[in-house]
């Protein structure tokens, strides 16, 4: 497992226990880093997260389906090689940028279409928080 003396709230102590998850269960060797199944994975854990929520389940619940989606996402990182801290400071830096909205009474940070200023030149991302 990860290293016992990192503070354990730190990205690093949570990189390093999925990672020595993979390693234990050799998800490299084994199909487990395997994009498309993690998709799958993923989805299947937002699913859950839905289900929580939508049907009223008790805190803890919604914890640890969020969580699992945390694990998995962290998971996915190391198997395509993402340096997801990296990543995530560039993306914040970018969608503090943006524009908010109220759409439908809800509030809605993005790169609206009218707004050729905020669009990321040349990618799909939706770029939604």
């Amino acid at each position: 497992m990860a290293d016992k003396t990192a503070n354990p709230d730190s990205y690093d102590a949570m990189l390093a226990a999925v990672q020595a998850f993979h390693d234990k269960h050799r998800f490299r060797e084994t199909g487990g880093e395997d994009m498309v199944y993690r998709i799958a994975l993923m989805t299947e854990e937002l699913g859950e997260i839905s289900a929580s929520v939508t049907k009223g389940k008790a805190y803890e619940h919604l914890a640890e389906e969020i969580a699992d989606l945390c694990i998995l996402l962290l998971g996915t990182a190391i198997s395509a090689d993402v340096d997801l801290k990296t990543a995530f400071w560039q993306k914040m830096a970018k969608l503090d940028l943006r524009e908010a909205r109220m759409i439908s009474g809800r509030i809605r940070v993005s790169a609206f279409k009218d707004n050729p200023e905020q669009q990321d030149p040349g990618q799909q991302d939706s770029g939604r928080a």
